[in-house]
């Protein structure tokens, strides 16, 4: 192994944003590349609600074009910055469909509870699906704990046209009730935690189910996306076996390696991420330690496919968590 490549092997986010150059065209941030095909980390910004009307624009610029960015070190933020700074870039929501949180806005991701440790977008079981989500760091572990994301514009891009005319033409069945608990072994002696089983009654305690055009257009970039992840349950008209097979398909070319960026987080940290261009993994890599984070969304539309039929709900309405944003 050559010097140069072994040093390049041992590079971190942290490390390849800092040794790139800043990306032309902002004058009020600085950008940096933490990957390829998507992911940027973004400073000189400190977040809460005063942050100046030029920086949101062009932190609003940032994650259409990168899918997800990252803030590091904000330590000076606590749940109410969060917020505000959250609603200068959108609409707020409630935090989950089912799930209470705190009440207001804010989800902990709180690993004595569930670990989300399977590719998903958030809350593609109802209608509105939410435009973009913000996790802070609050504890974390002495080690693992990373989160990778997945590009689903580029691997849309990727597909042999054969497979764009195919998936374009799919309709999938999103639903709640088909969650987390699907990739997991409950096998084990004593079986799930009683944490973990409240959490898992809480989050399906309420059914949703709604149907989604496999291949959606972004409504800000014009992009055509991968809807999919976790909460597909079956493609519209397939059999179950049909629908198994062509959903590993499609969500191979997602998570290829080459179409994902990962985040090794430090306390503080703040990740933006566009939920209509992505999907994500927490990556359940650090034992009995200790992960909180918490989460806010913002408010989206309702998908349209690319022959702009919007989805439809089957059950459930979604109208208490999420008002539909409107494009303006």
């Amino acid at each position: 192994m050559t010097a140069q490549l072994e040093h390049a092997l041992t590079l971190d986010p942290e490390t390849i944003a800092t040794n790139a150059a800043p990306e032309p065209g902002y004058a009020a941030i600085t950008v940096r590349r933490v990957g390829a095909h998507l992911g940027a980390q973004i400073s000189g910004v400190r977040i809460g609600g005063e942050v100046p009307d030029a920086q949101i624009a062009q932190i609003k610029r940032a994650l259409a074009r990168h899918k997800v960015v990252f803030l590091r070190e904000q330590h000076h933020a606590d749940d109410a910055d969060q917020r505000a700074f959250a609603a200068r870039l959108g609409t707020v929501t409630k935090p989950h469909p089912t799930v209470a949180g705190d009440g207001d806005a804010v989800l902990p991701i709180d690993s004595d509870r569930s670990k989300a440790n399977s590719w998903h977008t958030d809350v593609t079981f109802v209608d509105r699906v939410p435009s973009a989500s913000l996790l802070r760091a609050i504890e974390l572990p002495p080690y693992g704990g990373t989160t990778v994301w997945a590009n689903t514009a580029r691997a849309y891009e990727l597909l042999h046209p054969a497979l764009k005319a195919l998936a374009e033409r799919l309709w999938a069945v999103h639903s709640n009730v088909h969650d987390y608990a699907a990739e997991h072994d409950q096998s084990r002696v004593g079986g799930i935690d009683v944490r973990e089983q409240a959490y898992r009654d809480e989050f399906r305690h309420l059914e949703y189910e709604t149907e989604h055009p496999v291949v959606r257009v972004h409504p800000v970039t014009g992009e055509r996306t991968l809807l999919l992840g976790h909460f597909v349950r079956h493609f519209v008209g397939l059999s179950g076996h049909d629908s198994d097979d062509l959903f590993r398909l499609l969500q191979r070319h997602v998570t290829r390696l080459d179409n994902t960026v990962r985040w090794s987080w430090r306390l503080g940290d703040l990740a933006i991420w566009d939920n209509q261009a992505t999907q994500h993994y927490a990556v359940d890599d650090y034992a009995d330690q200790r992960r909180r984070l918490h989460r806010i969304t913002l408010a989206g539309e309702v998908p349209v496919s690319v022959d702009g039929v919007a989805s439809t709900p089957r059950k459930g309405d979604a109208s208490h968590y999420s008002p539909v944003a409107v494009q303006g």
